[in-house]
């Protein structure tokens, strides 16, 4: 036998060698893995009946728990029964009176208001039919008045203490004159019962120069003269007084208030002579014969008269 088959016996015999230790250590894992699973299953049976075992057990404490439960409710349901039963039915007495109560006073409430609502229109309508008729009365006595003071005559107006003085001042200018020289003469109720005298422009002169010189007159004394615009017409008004006679009388003449002129009496009463300069400065009234008419408060350069009811400011800021 050569080398090379000594080599080759060599090499058959070290893979047949390795071939059985190989199949060893598989024959000896697989020992191993069947007495593993041997014991898995041993350990799992073990367990398995463990667990059915406890199962089991829990089973019968829960059955014993429900039961105990079941029983002690039963027990607390009786014992509440009985306990509670008397005060369920105290509880429901007390509230079918309540209910009861409340209905009666519900019922006495409506009959109340009822009455009080049946009450409150008779008195309203008893007011109102009472009101209707003090209202009814009122109206008859008022028409009853209204038809009297109709029916009768008025009642004459007490003659004034001053109408025979006025009387007699009228008597002595029917005397002096021919003509009506007067558009009016009354007694000024409103102003101590002054006897007035109205006189037409044309004789205004004239009658003053008469009430002066006159023995059964003499009003020596001119107490006031003044003007006053009555927007259709100029007036100016006079007051005498006789010392002599202890007596007064007022004169008024009236004049165009577009061109309002009249007679100065400033040569009759001096007196006069002032109150006419106003009366011009202030409303623009001319005074024939006046000794010295002018403006005494304006000024001749001012504009207008600040008395005529359409006078507008010459300087808007005075």
């Amino acid at each position: 036998m050569d080398e090379k088959d000594k080599e080759q016996l060599k090499k058959e015999a070290a893979e047949k060698a390795r071939a059985a230790a190989q199949r060893k250590r598989e024959e000896r894992e697989k020992k191993k893995e069947e007495s593993h699973d041997s014991e898995s299953e041993v350990n799992q049976t073990k367990d398995d009946v463990t667990s059915n075992q406890d199962l089991e057990k829990q089973k019968a404490a829960a059955a014993a728990k429900a039961k105990a439960a079941a029983i002690a409710k039963k027990k607390a349901k009786e014992t509440k029964g009985t306990e509670t039963e008397p005060t369920s039915n105290q509880d429901l007495e007390k509230q079918k009176a309540i209910a009861i109560a409340k209905a009666k006073a519900a019922a006495a409430a409506k009959r109340k208001a009822k009455n009080a609502n049946e009450s409150g229109d008779s008195e309203k309508a008893k007011a109102i039919a009472a009101a209707k008729a003090k209202a009814a009365a009122a109206a008859k006595a008022r028409g009853k008045t209204t038809q009297a003071k109709e029916t009768e005559e008025p009642e004459p107006i007490t003659p004034s203490p001053q109408q025979p003085i006025l009387d007699r001042y009228l008597n002595i200018v029917k005397e002096n004159y021919k003509e009506d020289i007067l558009e009016d003469s009354y007694i000024n109720r409103m102003s101590k019962h002054v006897p007035t005298i109205v006189v037409k422009l044309e004789h205004y002169y004239s009658l003053a120069l008469l009430f002066k010189q006159h023995s059964g007159l003499h009003f020596e004394f001119l107490s006031e003269l003044h003007g006053t615009d009555f927007e259709t017409y100029m007036e100016i008004y006079v007051h005498l007084y006789s010392f002599k006679n202890k007596q007064s009388v007022a004169l008024k003449v009236k004049m165009d208030r577009e061109n309002p002129r009249v007679d100065s009496i400033a040569t009759i009463w001096p007196g006069a002579n002032w109150p006419e300069c106003e009366a011009y400065d202030l409303l623009g009234i001319q005074f024939t014969n006046h000794p010295d008419l002018h403006r005494i408060m304006l000024g001749e350069d001012w504009v207008g008269h600040p008395l005529r009811k359409d006078y507008e400011p010459y300087d808007v800021e005075v």
